[in-house]
């Protein structure tokens, strides 16, 4: 009953409308996404029509349906962060030896901030962050530093869905955000001063990819009581410099706005 269920559950389903197409056929009817799924018309075309209400397929004018613009940013998004999470590793190691903090890298996702890798140390506080992990980028040093150097429209949806109060410390005014946005693009460092947690500070730089656009940032945190932000900071713009070569990258340069 298990294997039957698992087998031909919704998902199980929406992978097999996906799996119809191919690169000769990229749009397809919804009696042809039957046939080459196997499923009944209707049940075909009910998937079709919920998998483009969200997203994951998109349909022509003539009625046609085939792969949406947001699959194919999912795919780039994964064989980045796969990349990038590889060619980071080593390095991260070492800014984790070097400092005997907790290392984060992480990559913008939409609105979020997603973590794709974190070094804990033992003697840190704890830190809801893990990989796989979101938060929202205002109030994180990483976000910030990938922020500084997005795309303004971006900064600025965000400013208007309303930035989150996570602690007493999270910035939520919008200028005061854009004003810490431009000091990041001036030294390049970010900084989450208990933004995120009580207790816990953060110094952070982002990582750039070979078209010279942010494509992710490295992050040193600790308690706030300890950590001495002004110590880390070479060490972390170095280790993101380090990471955007390894990608083939270099940052831009730094300018006032």
């Amino acid at each position: 009953m298990t294997t039957a269920a698992s087998t031909d559950g919704p998902l199980h389903r929406m992978t097999r409308v996906l799996e119809s197409f191919s690169t000769r056929d990229r749009e397809l009817s919804a009696a042809e996404l039957s046939r080459r799924s196997g499923l009944p018309r209707s049940t075909a075309h009910r998937l079709a029509t919920e998998m483009t209400s969200v997203g994951l397929l998109e349909q022509t004018p003539d009625g046609l349906y085939r792969l949406s613009m947001r699959l194919f940013e999912w795919g780039h998004l994964a064989v980045l962060a796969d990349g990038l999470r590889e060619s980071a590793a080593g390095h991260l190691a070492d800014l984790a030896n070097i400092t005997r903090e907790t290392v984060h890298l992480a990559v913008m996702e939409g609105h979020d901030v997603v973590y794709l890798d974190v070094i804990r140390n033992s003697a840190a506080p704890f830190l809801n962050s893990r990989p796989g992990g979101r938060m929202p980028p205002s109030c994180t040093g990483v976000g910030k530093a990938i922020l500084a150097h997005s795309d303004p429209r971006l900064v600025e949806d965000l400013i208007r869905e309303g930035l989150p109060k996570l602690t007493p410390h999270s910035v939520t005014d919008g200028a005061i955000l854009q004003a810490q946005l431009k000091q990041v693009r001036r030294t390049g460092l970010a900084y989450d001063q208990q933004e995120n947690a009580i207790g816990t500070i953060c110094c952070a730089a982002p990582v750039f990819g070979v078209g010279g656009e942010v494509i992710g940032a490295v992050s040193v945190t600790g308690r706030a009581d300890h950590l001495r932000l002004d110590r880390v900071g070479m060490a972390v713009r170095s280790t993101a410099a380090s990471i955007s070569r390894a990608q083939g990258g270099l940052p831009p340069v730094r300018r006032e706005s």
